[in-house]
């Protein structure tokens, strides 16, 4: 068995599509799942939906109205007139515009997981189709019988025992399955989602369930780049590398690889490929057990949109214990993700991204008990196999707020 993921770049239009097709006609994927995200886009588009819902937007129609056309224009370049997809895609958004109608929760988590997920929905009713009508054999499964979590919305935790024993238990054909990445569902079969960009981590889920021989992500880079081509010049290539490398990495915020990926791979040593759907000729980084750096280079990761804030106590005494307690705990309840730490004797200051928009009503709670200083819109650098003349290099022309060196890994917080 092996686990194949496509993301959502590599099916954004129907010429892509038809690539991708290419793709698996001469990989000869026999005895695979596909693992598709949403069509280019789409959760965006499905993001602004919510967003209008909420709102009580008055662009919510014009909102679904741009993302429906948007799938039959896909569907009416790949398909004949009188095929079953176009009467299949009408039936997913009248199924979005039943819930908006319908739903009576004012929670926002709830809501985002109900319409976000038909973003892969239809992306993988769509490739499956096509998959047919080119003479693939592809069954179409939904992943949210097969995956289950707990109802944590928009981050969700899987529910391993249960999903082990729903997948050991399913029957896949000898060809092709294909199903969803990202999404999956509680106990009382609401649909969930277990974080943006995770259908990186559905397809080690799988490949844990199955006990697979491999994982191969599609992607639009060579594989696994010491750098964001779209933030520094020249990233090199890393062709092999292993699983600690990867966790740390994805730890920090490498974009490449979803930070939930690796772990469930590594425990049953399966090798994850990450290749290039525009050149897949290139075979793309091998991330495996006991594994070095192949070739030894500097890796760069940046994280924008953070925010620095600064705690100190209003009587100048010790911040440590009790205080670092109450804080931490404050920002764990408000659901905010720490990505630097620093202390001193009077102060704690942390680099933070707020996901769940609730920056602010953290600070009033912190406002009570301790004096704040901020700095938002500010990056984080990380740095791992660093050398000084690395240091050197990056630092120049740039305002450094904080430095922090640990091992072979530097981070540095810098003004935007």
């Amino acid at each position: 068995m092996q686990i194949i993921k496509f993301g959502g770049s590599s099916i954004k239009d129907s010429v892509n599509i038809k690539n991708v097709t290419e793709i698996i006609k001469k990989q000869n994927y026999l005895d695979s799942i596909i693992i598709v995200s949403a069509i280019g886009k789409t959760t965006n588009k499905l993001e602004l939906i919510v967003k209008n819902y909420v709102e009580n937007n008055k662009d919510l129609q014009n909102s679904l109205l741009d993302l429906e056309k948007f799938h039959i224009k896909i569907t009416n370049d790949l398909f004949p007139k009188n095929h079953k997809i176009h009467s299949a895609i009408n039936l997913y958004f009248k199924e979005i515009a039943s819930f908006l109608k319908n739903n009576k929760s004012p929670n926002y988590n709830f809501i985002y997981d109900q319409i976000i997920p038909f973003g892969e929905l239809l992306s993988s009713c769509i490739l499956n189709e096509y998959l047919n009508l080119r003479g693939i054999n592809s069954k179409l499964k939904d992943v949210r019988n097969l995956i289950k979590t707990d109802s944590y919305y928009r981050n969700s935790n899987v529910n391993w025992a249960l999903t082990q024993k729903i997948i050991s238990n399913t029957k896949f054909i000898n060809s092709i399955t294909l199903t969803q990445g990202f999404i999956a569902s509680n106990e009382d079969n609401f649909t969930t989602t277990m974080g943006r960009e995770a259908s990186d981590y559905t397809a080690s889920i799988f490949a844990y369930c199955l006990n697979a021989k491999s994982v191969t992500i599609w992607k639009d880079v060579d594989g696994v780049l010491n750098s964001d081509p779209r933030y520094f010049k020249k990233p090199v290539l890393i062709k092999k590398m292993s699983y600690d490398e990867a966790i740390e990495l994805a730890f920090y915020g490498a974009s490449v690889i979803h930070p939930k990926t690796i772990q469930p791979l590594q425990k049953k040593e399966i090798p994850l490929f990450v290749r290039s759907y525009i050149n897949p000729e290139i075979t793309g980084t091998c991330i495996s057990h006991s594994t070095e750096l192949n070739p030894i280079v500097p890796c760069y990761i940046l994280k924008k949109n953070q925010i620095l804030i600064s705690i100190s106590s209003l009587d100048f005494s010790f911040t440590i214990n009790d205080n670092t307690i109450y804080i931490l705990n404050l920002i764990k309840e408000h659901k905010i993700k720490i990505n630097l730490t620093q202390n001193s004797a009077i102060s704690l200051t942390f680099c933070i991204e707020d996901e769940y928009n609730n920056f602010d009503k953290l600070l009033n709670k912190l406002k009570s008990n301790f004096k704040i200083a901020t700095s938002k819109n500010v990056n984080l650098y990380t740095i791992r196999n660093i050398e000084k003349d690395t240091m050197r290099k990056f630092k120049k022309d740039k305002s450094v707020l904080i430095e922090q060196i640990f091992h072979n890994t530097a981070q540095y917080v810098v003004i935007n």
